[in-house]
């Protein structure tokens, strides 16, 4: 059985937590304030969501999730993701990060300062324009009308499929916007981001986008 490593235990972690332990997957989280401070989150979930350290979770995953802060990017150990896909849900929130000249200018995206650190990773953009809680309350069947679309880029094939395998499997379609360089077509502020829409819906949206919103 796959384990997934989830590395931050916001709304985001806590709920794709739930999601992927209802898919039947093992599950191990970890925040930045220790294991034990997850003990109410862990036993809500059931027995396949466990917790650990950021490095105890990802040393545990065959694929992991990265959802901190982006200002928090540097505590993320790159070592034991090495070799490993890394699902990244990051946005740029200056208010909260700091200012990022290299995205203030858009001469790069969150996730491919993501793959900067986690260079030995495969990085892939994934769950990062949707609301945490309608993780769990809006997907639908395959070959439901008008279905809910959720957006992923990436460099790697593998990669792209493996969430558009898991955005199917939690209800969703897929759209990518390409490779990480794209990536930012899906971010805060433009016009895909947390808007409920179907496939056509959400191309469209990637397509009128612009680089600095």
């Amino acid at each position: 059985m796959t384990t997934i490593g989830i590395i931050g235990a916001g709304h985001i972690g806590s709920a794709l937590a739930e999601a992927f332990a209802g898919l039947g997957y093992d599950v191990v989280i970890a925040n930045s304030r220790g294991p034990e401070t997850l003990a109410g989150l862990v036993a809500r979930l059931g027995p396949h969501v466990t917790a650990s350290t950021a490095t105890g979770a990802a040393e545990a995953a065959d694929v992991a999730v990265v959802t901190v802060p982006l200002k928090a990017l540097k505590d993320v150990p790159a070592a034991p993701l090495a070799g490993k896909l890394v699902l990244d849900t990051n946005n740029y929130y200056f208010e909260r990060d700091g200012r990022i000249e290299a995205l203030d200018r858009g001469e790069t995206t969150t996730s491919q300062l993501v793959q900067a650190h986690l260079r030995e990773s495969t990085v892939v953009k994934a769950f990062n324009q949707i609301r945490a809680e309608e993780i769990l309350t809006t997907g639908s069947p395959a070959g439901t009308p008008d279905r809910r679309a959720l957006g992923t880029a990436g460099d790697d094939d593998a990669a792209v499929a493996f969430v558009t395998d898991l955005y199917d499997r939690l209800g969703f379609d897929t759209v990518s916007a390409g490779p990480l360089s794209e990536s930012w077509r899906l971010e805060r502020d433009r016009p895909a981001y947390v808007t409920r829409q179907n496939a056509e819906e959400l191309r469209a949206n990637l397509a009128i986008a612009n680089r600095l919103p």
